[in-house]
Parts: C-alpha cells; sequence; structure tokens
C-alpha cells in the first residue's frame, strides 16, 4: 500500500516538474541571436505541450504505471529544451557562433530526446481531452521531420567572426567585417552591446573567476564591435549637430514606432492580434490575408497550425499610451458585424451542457469539478470559450466568486479569466456583474483567485467603456494592495490592470490618491524587479496628471529614473524620461537639479538623442532644453544675489568718503 502511495506521489512530482518547465519556457521569449528561428521554433513547440502538462496536472487520476517511465523520459527532454531556450535567451551571441557545432547538436539531441518521449508515451491510459491529444501529435510530427533535417549554421558568419577573433589590433580588421558582423549579431545598439557584455560577464562567474583564453577573446572581439559602433555613431552624428531643430519641432507628426505598425498594412494597428506562429497583426489586415485563402503567416511564411486569432492585449495598452503620450485619439477597434463568430462541435456542447448542470447542483463537490473542467475547456480553444458562454455559464460561475471553497472559487475565477480571451464574451461577463464580484475576490480571496481576477480585469479593460466601469467600482484600491503585497504573479497581473486603467484620464486620480506613486518607486528600488518596462509606464502616465507629479516628487523617484536612464532598456529609457519632462517641467526645485547634475542627466540624455527611440530622442531633447533654461535661471539668481544692493552700495560709499 505504502508502495502505491510512493508511487502516486511520485508521478504527481513528475508531472508538477514538467508543469514549472513547460511555466519557465512561456517566460522566455527573446532569441535575438543568428539561431533565432530554431529557437523560436523549439519554443512554439514546446508551448504547444503545455495544455498536456496542465490537463496532468489538473487531473485527479494518478499517473499509471504504464505511463510513468515515458513521463520521467519526457521529462528529462523537457528540461533539456528549457535549458537549451535559457541559452539563447541569455547566452552570449559570439559564443553561440563560435560553437556553432556544439549548438547544432544541442538541438538535435533536445529534438530526438522530445520526439523519442513523445512516441513512447502510452496515451490510452491518460485521461486527455481530444484536443489535447491532437495537438500533441502535431508537435510529435513536426519533431520527427525536424529531427531528420540538419539546419546549417551561417557559413558567411562564422568565417567573419572567426577573423576578427583571431585578429591582434582593431586596425588589422576590414571595417566591412565588423559591420556585418554587428548587423548579423543584432549588436547594434548600446543595449545590445550590453547584454551581450552582462552575458560574458556571466560565463566569467560561472568558470570561478578562471575565464580562460576563449571568454578573454570573446571579451576582446566585443570591445572591437563597441569601438567600432561606438566611430559609427560619432561620425553619423557629426552632420546633425550643425543645424539645430527649431522650436516648433513639437509641431512635427510624431514618428510612429516600427512595433505598432501592422507588418501588412504598415499602418498603426487598431486592434492587434496574435497568429499561432506568434506574430502580431492587425486584426481586419491578416483576417483579409485568411479570407483570400492563405495558410501562412504573412511574415515568416510558416504554415499556421490553425487559423486562431488572439488579442494581444498588452500591445493594444502600449499603442494606447504612445498615443495619449503624442496627442492622438488611440485607436478604436472596427466594428466587425460579418465576422464568424467561433462555433463548437455538438459533443463538446453536450459535455459544457453537462457541466453547467452540475454548477446549478447543491453539492459543492460538484461545482468545484464543474468549474475546474469548464476552466480547462475555456483555456483550450476560442470555440469552445464561445460554446460556454452561449449555454449560459457565465452567471453562473460569477456566482460561485462568493463560494466560501477555496478551490471553487479559483476555477471560477479562472474559468471566467479565460472566457474574456474571447471578445464577445467580455459584454457578457460584464452584465453578469463579474466586476463587483471580482472586486470581491481581490480583496478577500486566495492569492491564485487574487491574481486571476487581476488578470481579468486587465482582460477587460481593454474596452475603454469598461476602463471608466472599472474605474468607478472601486476597483483601483484592492488593485494597488495586490501590487503592494501579492506574489509576483500578483504584482505582474496588477501592474497590467493599473496600467491599463491609468490609460484613462479619470482614474489617474484615484489611483494616485490610492497610494500607488509610493509603491511604484519603491518597485523601481528593487534589485530583483522584473516589471521595470511596466512600472515605468505607469509612473510616466501618472506623471502627466498633476496629483501623480506632486506625489512623485515626493519620493526619491529621482536618482531611480536617472538610473534607469543610464542603464535600461530603449523602451525604459523613454518611459523614465517622459516621466523626468513632467517632473521638470513648471516651477523647480534647484536641489532636483543639482541631483540631476550630479549623476550626469545630461550626458544621459545627449546619448538618447542618438540611440533612443523616436519618442525617447523627443523626449530627451525636451528635457536637454528644460535643463538647460534652468540651470540659466540658477545662474541669474546666484548672480543677482552677489550684488550688492542700493543701500549697500551707499553705506559703501559713505565709507570711503569718511
Amino acid at each position: 500500500m505504502k508502495e502505491d502511495e510512493a508511487a502516486m506521489e511520485e508521478g504527481r512530482k513528475l508531472v508538477e516538474r514538467m508543469a514549472e518547465a513547460e511555466d519557465q519556457i512561456a517566460a522566455i521569449s527573446d532569441y535575438r541571436n543568428a539561431y533565432r528561428k530554431r529557437f523560436c521554433d523549439l519554443s512554439r513547440r514546446m508551448r504547444l505541450l503545455a495544455p498536456m502538462f496542465e490537463e496532468l496536472r489538473e487531473s485527479d487520476d494518478p499517473v499509471p504505471d504504464r505511463a510513468a517511465p515515458s513521463l520521467a523520459l519526457l521529462q528529462r527532454a523537457v528540461d533539456s529544451a528549457k535549458e537549451l531556450l535559457r541559452l539563447g535567451n541569455e547566452g552570449s551571441r559570439i559564443f553561440l557562433v563560435l560553437e556553432s557545432d556544439k549548438i547544432t547538436n544541442r538541438f538535435q539531441e533536445v529534438t530526438i530526446q522530445l520526439e523519442k518521449a513523445l512516441g513512447e508515451i502510452p496515451f490510452d491510459v491518460l485521461n486527455l481531452s481530444d484536443e489535447v491529444r491532437e495537438q500533441v501529435d502535431l508537435v510529435h510530427s513536426q519533431l520527427k521531420r525536424a529531427k531528420e533535417r540538419v539546419d546549417m549554421a551561417d557559413v558567411d558568419l562564422h568565417r567573419d567572426l572567426l577573423t576578427a577573433y583571431n585578429s591582434s589590433t582593431n586596425s588589422s580588421i576590414d571595417p566591412a567585417i565588423l559591420q556585418r558582423l554587428a548587423e548579423k549579431l543584432q549588436l547594434t545598439t548600446v543595449s545590445d552591446l550590453k547584454q551581450e557584455s552582462l552575458a560574458l560577464h556571466e560565463m566569467v562567474v560561472a568558470s570561478d573567476g578562471d575565464p580562460g583564453e576563449i571568454i578573454e577573446k570573446m571579451s576582446s572581439l566585443l570591445k572591437k564591435i563597441k569601438d567600432f559602433m561606438l566611430t559609427q555613431h560619432l561620425e553619423m552624428g557629426r552632420p546633425t549637430k550643425k543645424t539645430p531643430q527649431p522650436s516648433n519641432e513639437s509641431s512635427k507628426p510624431p514618428i510612429l514606432p516600427d512595433d505598432f505598425r501592422c507588418p501588412v498594412s504598415l499602418e498603426l494597428m487598431k486592434d492587434p492580434v496574435i497568429v499561432s506562429t506568434g506574430q502580431t497583426y492587425d486584426r481586419e489586415s491578416i483576417e483579409q490575408w485568411l479570407e483570400a485563402g492563405h495558410d501562412t503567416c504573412p511574415k515568416t511564411q510558416q504554415k499556421l497550425s490553425n487559423k486562431s486569432l488572439t488579442p494581444n492585449y498588452v500591445l493594444r495598452s502600449l499603442i494606447a499610451q504612445w498615443c495619449e503620450a503624442n496627442g492622438i485619439d488611440p485607436p478604436r477597434c472596427p466594428a466587425q458585424p460579418n465576422r464568424t463568430k467561433p462555433t463548437c462541435s455538438s459533443p463538446q456542447h453536450a459535455k459544457v451542457i453537462d457541466l453547467i448542470r452540475k454548477l446549478s447542483s447543491r453539492s459543492i463537490e460538484d461545482k468545484r469539478s464543474a468549474a475546474a473542467e469548464l476552466r480547462l475547456l475555456a483555456r483550450l480553444s476560442a470555440e469552445n470559450r464561445c460554446c460556454i458562454a452561449e449555454a449560459g455559464a457565465i452567471p453562473l460561475l460569477v456566482n460561485l466568486f462568493s463560494t466560501l471553497d477555496v478551490h471553487t472559487q479559483e476555477n471560477a475565477v479562472t474559468a471566467v479569466l479565460n472566457l474574456s480571451i474571447l471578445e464577445e464574451n467580455k459584454e457578457k461577463i460584464v452584465a453578469a456583474g463579474a466586476v463587483p464580484a471580482i472586486l470581491n475576490v481581490l480583496r478577500r480571496g486566495s492569492m491564485e483567485a487574487r491574481e486571476n481576477a487581476a488578470a481579468t480585469l486587465f482582460s477587460l479593460s481593454v474596452v475603454d467603456d469598461f476602463k471608466v466601469r472599472i474605474g468607478n467600482s472601486g476597483a483601483i484600491p484592492p488593485l494597488v494592495s495586490l501590487l503592494r503585497d501579492g506574489s509576483p504573479q500578483g504584482k505582474k497581473d496588477a501592474v497590467l490592470a493599473l496600467f491599463n486603467l491609468c490609460i484613462y484620464q479619470g482614474n489617474k486620480g484615484k489611483a494616485v490618491r490610492a497610494g500607488l506613486v509610493p509603491i511604484l518607486v519603491g518597485l523601481l528600488m528593487d534589485p530583483k524587479l522584473t516589471m521595470l518596462d511596466e512600472t515605468l509606464a505607469i509612473l510616466s502616465v501618472l506623471a502627466g496628471h498633476p496629483e501623480g507629479k506632486e506625489a512623485i516628487k515626493a519620493t526619491e523617484a529621482l536618482p531611480v529614473l536617472i538610473d534607469a536612464i543610464g542603464s535600461g532598456s530603449p523602451r525604459t529609457k523613454e518611459n523614465a524620461a517622459a516621466t523626468l519632462v513632467h517632473l521638470f517641467s513648471g516651477d523647480q526645485r534647484h536641489q532636483d537639479l543639482a541631483k540631476a547634475q550630479e549623476k550626469g542627466l545630461a550626458s544621459l540624455l545627449q546619448g538618447m538623442t542618438e540611440n533612443g527611440t523616436n519618442r525617447g530622442r523627443r523626449k530627451a531633447e525636451q528635457l536637454l532644453q528644460r535643463l538647460n533654461w534652468l540651470l540659466r535661471q540658477k545662474k541669474e539668481a546666484q548672480a543677482q544675489a552677489e550684488e550688492p544692493t542700493l543701500l549697500e552700495q551707499s553705506i559703501l560709499a559713505t565709507q570711503m568718503i569718511s
């Protein structure tokens, strides 16, 4: 008996480890190196396995003995994939190219491991849904094809890198080679160069302080590329200094960031959506592409595994913030009456109807299990979300928000969160009285329930009218409390919801009065902060509000903001500069100006005018003008203080005569 219990416990731990590894893989997103396509392909395939791990984790059934060995094999393969993807995200780009043979072999090994593990799993004894089985079969077939194909490395890049790597001095390297290396390795910005430098530093740390010749030579090569790029920037910067911009620069229309353009129409995206390859397009453009009979991604030319479109809420919020900062009306999602709504198949519909009957049961066990199954179904597909909503599940799920049973509440809130992904369901959720029920969960629920309640508010607040309604309902104070005291995931969900809500002018004062500003500044001072861009984005929005500006001035935000300009990402620098523009407008205390001078703000801003984002450059120029004006004012005030008054002059003259 004890052996059976031990085996069951080991099975649960095995599934939990795989699910946790999958969560860590999902958090890795940036592969800016020579193997970007291979890393993205592997990452996409791993994410497609996530629903399987989730179903196994949420299942009440123990892992069958027959399945345990193959799942253990899969767990080792998932760990290997995670480590390889982490190397692609955090590792040195120079190292990845120099060790191209080893990296290619690692891709092959991971592919073979995953394909073998998936091929040995006895799916007939696992309680998995048909949708998940189909998705796993798709990944398995992709891995089979990938196993037989070896992608060749970029031979020209490898040759250029070896030439520069083995060169003793900068002068002996052809500038054209350094230019190609900088472009192909994507080491063209200060942020890129700094990230590569940190990656090499981590390799030194991992070697216990004895880097060896290879790492030393890679560091030397990075310095050569840095010096070359610095020379290029200086040469390109000289002509612009001869013709300073006129004072009416602000009257020019802002330059639209490339990230906000639809790759198909090249226009500002009104309703950004994500396709199955991970690329984002404006909904109208990609729907026209699909209706024309295409089944590939326009940008990558990869075949789409499905034609579902997932709203990119984060990008939509960033576009709205950019529009507000530049005095432009944010784009509204166009009405699309002809859009085909998702439908559900008969087996799914019958299952949903049965689960909804259980939601109305008097048995708390029935309600808990039904909410859990609906939560999973709503996560799997748009068709399921439509089916569940149309069958009338939303009001019943919202009613469960007030239950005292923790697991039932968590499942109900998460089910509604998953349902809210479908645009057509947002109105139904709000109409069912979900907002006040969500606030009750935010104040009194378990941490998991609070996290998902905040995420639901973020999802709903994408709709402009709901920003107003949610703000007026009193949602901001409990979100601020979650940001202050919540788990890392809770803080992330809270900061995203607060950012969305604060885009609306009427919510900014509410957020300031709820004590949001000191918490944001405190987060900026946390060395472990992983939400720097999101935190600074809210701060820059609040700085434009009179109460927000005064609240920021009352904190020790100035040194932190200046540090962000010195060492942050381009987006971080942009938001920090935008915040400082507001802080240094109007009357300004000279001690703040002195602090800015001590921290070298002017030189940092000068660098931003040359290497920052379009908006960042404009903010840096505005801030430099403001600092220069304040400096002149200070000098004039000091000069006047040093001149003797008329009375002092008269006394001095009398003394001289006597």
